[in-house]
């Protein structure tokens, strides 16, 4: 469970946030229904409940509701609050000596899923194998008594409906009991269907026959739709295991111990009880592992886990370090800063965590479709079931109920919502954690949904295009203040700044020699610059507009026209590249200080690759316009699309008007500057080395400098985004399409239902699908050049949907396969109660076939498990033929036989041809009970009513 911290709301109301565990959630409707009934809760202000980590955020008034009251709602919509990490301990509570154990934190929660996961694996692959062996016994021509088999069939599928399914009761009960329904109820309800009525004509037959219900068993239907849902399930909990990866290989970072300083020892002890202030050394091959400021010594740190930089990093005193970085050669001392939930790497944690269980916008739809789906299948089923019972039928069709129960079904298996309320959040949770494997957090599903649809990009220039580590490259001075003391005081004046630019005056400063005294009344100016008190006199450093406002020593001549006494030219420097930094000192100008600030190495391929993306490239910056061109030429931007020598608000302002443009805009920015600009932006993305006011004002954060991740971020969300609208279409395509034909939409045509087995299977497959599909974001790598942009390999745009096009062509596949296998057999024994056999006949059934086009008898009855020897003769001068089979295979043969593409059926397994004057024999073995018929079908026969019954009786 996460707890932040009470924070001020709006209106000052107090509000806290946790992540609940909700067991018991398997599609869309659940999540709505657990949304629903904690927004119920008076003080609770937000809920988010995503079915990929089965967890459910709340933002509540701590004063008005308990933790109690959301796990009693939560057990109230029919399902479970899951156990909650216990509080950890404060640091002064843990004995500081204690040895950190070898063994790593038992997680409870993963363990309680990993034991899920292997139950699902279990009873998935048990009921399969009864599954598989029942279909073997109940469609293998092995020639057993189906009355003497439908015991022990009994048997096995009540083991498997109580035993694997129960899991489907007990949550369909728990959903029911609270006037609520679910994807539980849809499976339970189908195969307590097919169960039952099986069961029904297994122990009573003689009722069942009384009653009209044919002997038709239905176990295997039962049995395999069990199996494969549960093995569905079980796949999906294994992707849902390895998406969530992420959290865990990011805190699997993090150094189990520090080695601290205090009262003069070195000590190792957990990393939970370093505090804010301890001394930390870390020697060459440990984790550093907390946040803090080098003190002593200087060593290379590889940042690569964190930041993506490939090289260490070079640290001296006064460098920030990062936790669970690693160094690589010297030994350093440094003070730590930041411990516990407040490090980089737990804050990146929490970011990944809290994004992987956000919405994105798109996600809207599914949930309000899930909300009213499955009342809908429930009553559709009902129609079904209905109309198949009122609908009437062609003569030698199935029996009614027969077909109503099929249909009704296969439309509750089929409808299961599974794939429609995974799509999104399993997509969004392997993205946001691909992206914070590349050094990119971002904050949430609606972000990154955003991140697709911008169309202009604005970049702040230091920093973000260049290196934000600018030197001091010349120093003009004015009004006879020597070179030295004007460092000096602009040294210690800038001491408190955060900006790249004060902290290349400091660095030279002390590169210098020179000793910083403090500064009093420390002000900046967003945009121009800063103003202290500095030994009593006040110095301002900054751009042309805040030394303006000291222009007591020279009102008479613009700054950016005047000469130094050494000759240097302002608006020469600023043509370089160099930004110009005035230094007033107690009202009068007393020199200029240029910084130049080098381009990065990547800028210019970035720009290129954000424009092959489609993207309106603009460059923002408070230097001069000479500077600002100078880099934006080197970048690639057009001079029209840079803005120089503007303050915080101008930015923010720019940012509206290309916004009411029509553009949708995204602030690339790692200064407090840049703050106003990044929340107004449609998409605030700040540069990780930057502020703390810059990434709070963000909705992503690229967490080391490089600029390439800025590509990434934005490829990866398309990419993401496009496997979400993938995965939605295939759930809503899906069941657009299979609804109908489980109701029934093909028999008009082919005289065959959805097998309730094809339905439990494809049912299951739509929702591995959609995972898998998700999953394949893990393979994600961002394009490596412009050209591969605009000109995408055959290979890559093929890839883009090859996935989900093969997957649908397989499905299609086996269901035209079975289709077709289903048909044949209808005409064979497999799927006839019988067949033809050379066993020895229990009795012998004379049947004539005479000239009138009639068959005497023209109905028999038979037993199941009887054999029978049909002695047909023709009495006559017409030849005639003797045919055996339902109705679908009546009417079959009939149009072959019409359409002369078949001259007879002698030979078959269920036919024999009868000439004129003479007298066949067909011995059948009836295997099953039900209704078949017999007829010829010599052109014109079987159309005068040549044409006879066969009641298979158990």
């Amino acid at each position: 469970m996460l707890v932040h911290p009470p924070t001020p709301s709006a209106d000052s109301a107090i509000t806290d946030q946790l992540t609940l565990p909700i067991e018991g959630m398997t599609c869309a409707s659940c999540v709505r229904r657990v949304e629903k009934a904690l927004a119920k809760v008076p003080g609770v202000q937000e809920v988010n409940v995503n079915l990929a980590t089965e967890n459910a955020k709340v933002v509540f008034d701590p004063t008005v509701v308990s933790l109690d009251q959301l796990s009693a709602a939560v057990e109230k919509a029919g399902y479970r609050v899951g156990s909650l990490p216990p509080t950890p301990f404060p640091a002064e509570q843990l004995v500081m000596a204690r040895p950190m154990a070898d063994a790593a934190p038992v997680d409870l929660h993963a363990q309680a899923r990993q034991r899920e996961v292997d139950e699902l694996k279990r009873k998935s692959l048990v009921s399969l194998a009864i599954g598989v062996v029942m279909m073997a016994l109940m469609y293998l021509p092995l020639h057993l008594d189906v009355v003497l088999l439908a015991p022990v069939l009994l048997i096995a599928a009540t083991v498997v409906q109580f035993w694997a399914g129960r899991i489907f009761y007990s949550a369909a009960w728990a959903a029911g009991r609270h006037g609520s329904t679910n994807m539980n109820t849809l499976v339970a309800l189908g195969t307590s269907v097919a169960y039952g009525y099986s069961a029904f004509v297994t122990l009573w037959p003689s009722l069942a026959e009384r009653w009209g219900f044919p002997y038709h068993l239905y176990y295997e239907s039962a049995v395999i739709i069990i199996a494969l849902i549960l093995l569905g399930r079980w796949l999906e909990a294994r992707a849902k295991k390895q998406a969530s990866n992420a959290i865990k290989a990011l805190m699997g970072l993090q150094a189990r111990t520090a080695r601290v300083i205090r009262a003069g020892r070195e000590v190792d002890v957990p990393i939970e009880v370093v505090q804010v202030g301890d001394l930390v050394r870390v020697r060459p091959g440990e984790k550093v592992p907390v946040d803090g400021i080098i003190v002593e010594g200087s060593s290379a740190v590889d940042e690569s886990m964190l930041t993506g930089e490939s090289l260490p990093v070079e640290k001296t005193v006064n460098d920030r370090v990062i936790g669970a970085t690693l160094n690589k050669t010297g030994s350093f001392i440094f003070r730590a800063t930041r411990v516990g939930r407040d490090t980089t790497l737990a804050q990146i944690a929490r970011l990944v965590e809290e994004a992987q269980g956000s919405k994105a916008p798109i996600q809207r739809l599914a949930d309000t479709i899930a909300a009213y789906f499955v009342p809908a299948i429930l009553a559709l089923t009902v129609v079904t079931f209905l109309g198949w019972l009122l609908v009437p039928l062609e003569p030698g069709s199935a029996p009614r109920l027969t077909l109503a129960l099929q249909a009704a079904i296969d439309v509750l298996i089929i409808a299961c919502p599974c794939a429609l309320g995974l799509a999104t959040p399993m997509a969004i949770m392997v993205g946001t954690g691909k992206a914070a494997e590349q050094g990119i957090l971002i904050r949430n599903g609606e972000a990154l949904e955003q991140a697709r649809k911008i169309t202009a990009i604005v970049l702040d220039k230091t920093g973000t295009l260049t290196r934000g580590k600018p030197r001091v490259t010349r120093v003009i001075t004015l009004n006879g203040l020597a070179e030295s003391e004007l460092i000096r005081l602009a040294g210690a004046a800038e001491l408190g700044s955060e900006h790249p630019l004060g902290e290349a005056i400091v660095s030279h400063a002390r590169e210098s020699g020179l000793a910083l005294p403090n500064a009093e009344h420390f002000e900046a100016v967003a945009g121009q610059g800063i103003r202290a008190l500095v030994e009593g006199h006040e110095v301002v450093v900054g751009n042309e507009t805040m030394v303006g406002q000291a222009r007591s020593s020279l009102p008479f001549l613009p700054l950016s026209g005047r000469e130094g006494k050494d000759g240097g030219n302002l608006a020469a420097l600023a043509e370089t590249g160099a930004t110009s930094m005035y230094v007033a000192v107690d009202g009068r100008v007393a020199g200029v200080i240029t910084v130049a600030d080098a381009l990065k190495p990547e800028s210019a391929a970035v720009v290129d690759e954000l424009r092959a993306l489609g993207l309106e490239v603009w460059m923002f910056t408070g230097d001069n316009r000479a500077t600002a061109l100078k880099i934006a030429g080197e970048a690639g931007i057009a001079p029209e699309h840079v803005l120089a020598e503007v303050v915080p608000s101008e930015k923010a302002a720019k940012v509206k008007a290309l916004q009411a443009k029509g553009k949708v805009v995204a602030m690339v920015g790692d200064g407090i500057n840049d703050a106003p600009a990044l929340a107004q932006a449609d998409l605030g993305i700040a540069i990780g080395t930057g502020t703390d006011v810059a990434m709070a004002a963000s909705d992503i954060t690229l967490v080391g400098g490089d600029l390439r991740n800025l590509v990434t971020a934005i490829a990866l969300s398309r990419k993401t985004v496009g496997v979400i609208k993938q995965g939605l279409f295939w759930a809503f395509a899906y069941n657009v399409i299979l609804i109908p034909v489980a109701m029934g939409a093909l028999y008009p045509f082919f005289h065959v239902l959805l097998d309730p087995i094809l339905a439990g299977a494809a049912m299951a497959m739509s929702s591995v699908s959609v995972v898998t599909n998700a999953l394949r974001l893990r393979g994600f790598r961002r394009p490596a050049s412009a050209a591969e942009i605009l000109h995408p390999s055959l290979r890559a745009r093929v890839g883009e949907y090859a996935y989900l096009v093969a997957i649908a062509l397989v499905a299609l596949a086996i269901g035209a396969a079975t289709m077709r296998l289903t048909l044949r057999a209808d005409r064979g024994m497999n799927m006839a109660p019988g067949g033809a056999t050379t066993a020895p006949a229990d009795r012998t059934i004379a049947i004539s076939a005479n000239d009138q086009l009639r068959f005497l008898p023209d109905a028999v009855t038979v037993h199941v498990g009887e054999t029978v020897a049909f002695q047909i003769t023709s009495t006559g001068q017409l030849d005639h033929e003797f045919v055996i089979g339902d109705a679908a295979v009546q009417e079959e043969h009939e149009q072959e036989m019409a359409s002369g593409s078949m001259a007879g059926m002698n030979g078959s397994a269920f036919a024999v041809d009868v000439p004129a004057g003479r007298t066949a024999t067909l011995v059948y073995t009836f295997n099953k009970p039900g209704l078949l018929y017999y007829g010829c079908h010599v052109p014109g026969h079987y159309a005068a009513g040549m044409r006879g019954t066969i009641r298979v009786e158990g």
